[in-house]
């Protein structure tokens, strides 16, 4: 890429909107982390201060915050900020060459879709563009916003983490210059590691959600669904909101009935020792792009139950593990419960190797001959 023609150590360039407790976020880490400790040169830039997690040993980490707030600060924000990360380019990478570059999430591909140095950057795609950024918008709002989208990756390198967001893509209208799915990775080490730390709920019975307090995720159809099934245990929400989010949720367990089975365990540096020890992760959602949490507990040994949503749990829970997949509505997802409790499938190695972060990054690096 065009930022400088002298030569120092290359370099395989991340850059993301925040590091905050999502499953993007620790993807990204994940990826920077593994590519260095395979003797890469990796420079991670976040465009946000939060930061959930640590930073991986060997990964040269830089905020390039946004400070601005004057007239029409939003309104410019975009090309503001694209100036900035040109700026910067043009500086620290003077005498460093960019192997290659990674955009993640929809505000970072807008500034990188905006610099004059990232024109053969590869834009990664975590969730369905129809869903997260069309959804509940009408009319001239709608085709403001899909014409955004397009300006952003018409003719851009893209990645989707499955396979059914490509079709997203193209619903849309997007043309890429280049298109290709690579899933999300899973560190098998990492994950079985921490899962073999004692759980605070190891003798109790319990069932698991992990995700935010948003809608997407459905909270609402997971409480229903919980009422509606015969399953005596409890419910434990591993996940962060707003007060208000929380509290909305709160509301509706006591308007079930079911308050005192809901446990709020907010967000967990270790959620794999609690996912280990449920009897089932359920997924309640109403779209997704390639939901980690269903691979990651498989991986802890436990039974898994989804909504059939797009675009990605299909990709995952095949042959005996799709009969963890529902509808998406209260009383299936009860029914799969029970069904997924009463026979529990056995985990094979095969059903995750898809999903390893050898072949993630393995697929990451060989871009650059693309």
């Amino acid at each position: 890429m065009p930022v400088a023609t002298t030569h120092q150590e290359p370099t395989i360039l991340f850059l993301i909107d925040g590091l905050s407790g999502g499953g993007a976020e620790r993807i990204v880490l994940t990826l920077a982390g593994t590519i260095a400790q395979q003797g890469h040169h990796v420079t991670l830039i976040s465009l946000r201060r939060e930061c959930a997690y640590s930073i991986p040993h060997g990964v040269e980490y830089h905020l390039l915050e946004d400070h601005y707030r004057g007239p029409a600060w939003r309104q410019t924000e975009i090309w503001r900020r694209a100036r900035a990360l040109d700026a910067f380019l043009a500086t620290y990478f003077a005498n460093k060459r960019i192997r290659l570059a990674f955009s993640h999430l929809p505000k970072t591909d807008r500034i990188v879709a905006s610099s004059r140095y990232l024109k053969d950057s590869w834009m990664c795609l975590h969730c369905a563009l129809s869903r997260g950024e069309l959804e509940n918008k009408h009319g001239w709002q709608r085709l403001r916003k899909r014409q955004q989208l397009i300006n952003t990756y018409q003719g851009r390198k893209l990645i989707t983490v499955s396979e059914a967001l490509q079709e997203d893509v193209r619903a849309i209208g997007i043309r890429p210059k280049a298109l290709m799915t690579i899933y999300n990775p899973l560190d098998l080490d990492y994950v079985r590691r921490l899962a073999e730390e004692k759980s605070p709920f190891e003798h109790e019975k319990f069932i698991l959600h992990v995700g935010r307090f948003n809608k997407q995720k459905r909270h609402d159809r997971l409480f229903e669904a919980l009422k509606l099934s015969s399953y005596p245990g409890k419910l434990l929400l591993l996940g962060s909101g707003s007060p208000q989010e929380k509290e909305a949720l709160e509301l509706l367990a006591r308007k079930l009935q079911i308050n005192e089975r809901i446990i709020f365990l907010g967000f967990l540096k270790n959620p794999y020792c609690v996912m280990r020890a449920s009897e089932a992760l359920v997924l309640s959602s109403d779209y997704e792009g390639l939901p980690n949490v269903l691979v990651e507990a498989l991986a802890c040994g436990t039974q898994v139950v989804s909504t059939n949503c797009p675009f990605g749990p299909s990709e995952i829970l095949k042959g005996p593990l799709a009969q963890g997949l529902c509808e998406c509505e209260p009383s299936s997802l009860a029914e799969a419960i029970n069904r997924v409790l009463k026979s529990p499938v056995e985990i094979t190695p095969e059903m995750i190797a898809p999903f390893l972060l050898s072949q993630s990054v393995k697929r990451y690096l060989a871009l650059e001959a693309e």
